[in-house]
């Protein structure tokens, strides 16, 4: 049976979030409440029947799961105007990344699990990974949570105190492999491609690259040995890109956003 479930904020990952569910999460539009302040920005979501609206207190009276999904300078306040209309048997799950469930647990009352999620926007279309962490109040929940996102992508459980780094590879790293995917493509229109076919072949050769590394579990340079060859083609543009920082300068990139997340802490 599925269970009603409401997403607190329809911004661009409580969307995604949305979309996938009646996608690839076995709910139908009827059952997800999406709220936002301002109802008339989810139009797209009302469109594939999904309830819409603006009242965060009915939304969460209706729901077993409840997803936050709103910016962090918003959350105190949101968790105090909603606790006392918590369901004693709902799940609390946050992809706010900067409360831990202590936080939250904090304001609530500590009467329900809470799970902290960290999906990326790739959960619309059932590719996301989503790392996740318990205040370890119910390992029910948990496997009923990890349920629900594996059918969203794949998931992956973690210490609570990595939340930071998983927000960085797994969130924000879809915008890094979105740039490196935009900068072969940019190579590829400059060898005479046009920008529709040098950004379809960067893409499919990404996914397929991916692919592989998934299917495998073999380490990237296991696979890179099967691609070069002695004096080739793909060694000598490989070894041209680190000499110019391509690997140092998105480790750089990684560490640099990870210090950002870490002033954010509460």
């Amino acid at each position: 049976m599925i269970e009603k479930i409401s997403i607190i904020g329809g911004g661009n990952l409580g969307t995604a979030l949305a979309l996938g569910l009646i996608k690839n999460g076995g709910y139908k539009p009827e059952d997800v409440f999406v709220t936002r302040r301002h109802p008339e920005r989810m139009k797209k979501l009302k469109e594939k029947g999904i309830n819409t609206g603006n009242d965060n207190l009915i939304a969460v009276k209706k729901s077993k799961i409840i997803i936050l999904a709103v910016q962090p300078t918003q959350m105190e306040a949101l968790l105090t105007d909603i606790k006392a209309s918590i369901p004693t048997d709902a799940i609390i799950v946050s992809v706010v990344s900067a409360y831990s469930t202590a936080d939250i647990g904090a304001i609530t009352g500590e009467k329900n699990t809470i799970i902290r999620a960290m999906p990326n926007v790739a959960i619309a279309l059932g590719e996301s990974i989503t790392c996740l962490a318990s205040n370890g109040t119910g390992d029910k929940d948990l496997s009923k949570v990890q349920s629900l996102f594996n059918k969203l992508g794949q998931s992956l459980i973690i210490d609570e105190t990595l939340m930071g780094a998983a927000t960085i590879l797994g969130a924000s790293g879809i915008a890094f492999f979105l740039r490196m995917i935009r900068a072969v493509s940019q190579g590829g229109i400059q060898l005479g491609f046009h920008a529709e076919e040098a950004q379809l072949i960067a893409s499919q050769t990404a996914k397929g690259a991916a692919s592989i590394l998934i299917e495998s579990g073999n380490h990237p340079e296991r696979e890179i040995d099967k691609v070069t060859t002695p004096r080739g083609l793909t060694i000598t543009g490989l070894n041209e890109m680190e000499h110019n920082g391509l690997s140092s300068s998105l480790i750089k990139g990684i560490i640099t956003s990870f210090k950002e997340i870490e002033k954010l802490k509460k």
